[in-house]
């Protein structure tokens, strides 16, 4: 995976390059700001680091304003109000904004995604045998991986999750602690929480791949990404490409130096080494690698699929996936078939 995804990635650099270039020597000219919003305590902060501590935009004639922030909530509201220019968040959102004439825009940051887990003397081995039993979820009702979930179930079970379970929505950290204690019988959360309940003895009773293929989509998705607004995209084009090349730089660096991992320990809060080792696999699993015309497909298929399980709250006015919410001005590397 380290080796494929560096000459994979470095495809993505190349086609950047020459936007990038244009700054890398040119100390006599000043730096472009760029404003970037993330969650405080996100996993995002760890690419963010390795962009920093590496000058990997600096490089590029990017000054890189990192503006922490305290929920998803609040870097929406940030981005709408023009307090940054940069914030990562889902296509479903982007999609729906500009459903509403709000021409906002997306690259893919991160393809990892959600689990459900459980206990291994549990005796759950499969969705059914949820039935009655405490699902705790993370994200709330409109949780993407949650209407998913419910829509695989009732592909695949003929049930709703809703009746057949005993739904409880709990914040991320709560609803690990809840899951350890067995408060609840399965815990359906982000992939980094999910790491952790991994290391404390519980496995994947079903994750988002498999949902997916279940629901007849087989290609890898991108569910959160870089957003920003099309206009400050469109007048500063340059600078913009600078950063996301910037981005895939310190991925492919992720992708395949355990020493730049060594130096994020801090800034990770990993419990203990067993916890480290799985957040350090589960975020290269996660690194987008490719993009083609299938990918897109497989996108506004769970674009569908969103829509008729959460409805108009989840995705608004937006009827389908509509052009322009991927920003034309990146793309990966095409998909190889195997």
């Amino acid at each position: 995976m380290p080796t494929r995804f560096y000459f994979r990635i470095l495809g993505a650099l190349l086609l950047l390059l020459p936007l990038s270039l244009s700054n890398l020597y040119a100390n006599d000219k000043p730096l472009t700001i760029v404003r970037v919003g993330v969650l405080e305590f996100g996993t995002v902060n760890w690419e963010l680091e390795v962009i920093q501590t590496r000058a990997l935009a600096k490089k590029r004639g990017i000054d890189l304003h990192i503006v922490p922030l305290a929920s998803g909530d609040a870097s929406t509201v940030a981005l709408q109000g023009g307090a940054v220019d940069i914030i990562v968040s889902d296509w479903i959102w982007v999609n729906r904004q500009r459903a509403e004439s709000n021409l906002y825009t997306f690259v893919p940051y991160s393809n990892a995604v959600g689990s459900v887990m459980v206990k291994s003397d549990s005796g759950i081995t499969s969705l059914a045998d949820l039935k009655d039993k405490k699902l705790g979820i993370a994200g709330g009702p409109a949780d993407k991986t949650w209407l998913l979930l419910r829509a695989y179930a009732q592909r695949k079970l003929g049930v709703d999750l809703m009746q057949f379970t005993q739904p409880t929505y709990a914040a991320p950290p709560l609803l690990n602690v809840l899951a350890l204690r067995g408060q609840i019988d399965a815990a359906l959360n982000f992939w980094h929480y999910a790491a952790r309940l991994e290391v404390g003895g519980m496995h994947a009773l079903i994750e988002v791949p498999e949902i997916l293929k279940g629901l007849g989509i087989d290609k890898p998705i991108p569910l959160i990404g870089w957003v920003f607004r099309e206009e400050w995209a469109n007048a500063n084009s340059a600078a913009l490409k600078s950063f996301l090349a910037a981005s895939y730089e310190a991925k492919a660096i992720l992708a395949t130096s355990d020493a730049q991992w060594e130096l994020l320990r801090p800034k990770m809060r990993a419990e203990n080494d067993a916890v480290f080792k799985v957040l350090r696999t589960k975020f290269r699993a996660g690194i987008p690698i490719c993009s083609d015309q299938d990918t897109m497909t497989a996108v506004a298929a769970t674009f569908k699929i969103l829509a008729d399980t959460g409805g108009e709250k989840l995705v608004g006015k937006a009827k389908t996936l509509a052009s322009g919410t991927f920003w034309p001005g990146f793309t990966l590397p095409p998909c190889k078939t195997l």
